[in-house]
């Protein structure tokens, strides 16, 4: 088996966001920033998840200014759903479902209409509209 080339240890050891389209970091950033606020009592988890959405900022084209009280509504919105499994409760005292709650607002035709109105030029990718320099 031979070493990998550098563009493959690249591609495998950097984030693959500036590859993907500017909505789909948008996405990924409130997904992200869905986790930071519902694990909030765990700084591990706040830390890498909080870290993540700064990434994803830089690498996404939207309306800051709409998206900064847009994204902690819906994101709120979500959270304070109250989903519950009464067989999984009698089992699991306090289980709030929080990780299930993002993942429905990551797949939610609210945060496809949000992605629509705030994000620009929806299919570019980072990585489109800022080429490396060539060496």
């Amino acid at each position: 088996m031979s070493a990998p080339s550098e563009a493959q240890d690249l591609s495998r050891n950097s984030p693959q966001a500036g590859g993907r389209t500017y909505s789909e970091n948008y996405k990924d950033m409130v997904l992200a920033t869905c986790i930071t606020t519902a694990y909030k009592a765990s700084p591990a988890v706040v830390k890498d998840a909080g870290s993540s959405v700064s990434a994803l900022r830089d690498w996404t084209h939207y309306d800051m200014d709409q998206a900064t009280s847009a994204v902690p509504e819906l994101v709120s919105d979500y959270l304070n759903r109250d989903y519950h499994n009464p067989v999984v409760e009698s089992e699991v005292k306090g289980v709030r479902f929080d990780l299930l709650k993002c993942l429905d607002l990551y797949h939610s035709e609210a945060l496809d209409e949000q992605v629509r109105r705030l994000v620009f030029d929806h299919d570019n990718t980072y990585r489109q509209d800022n080429p490396a320099p060539e060496q």
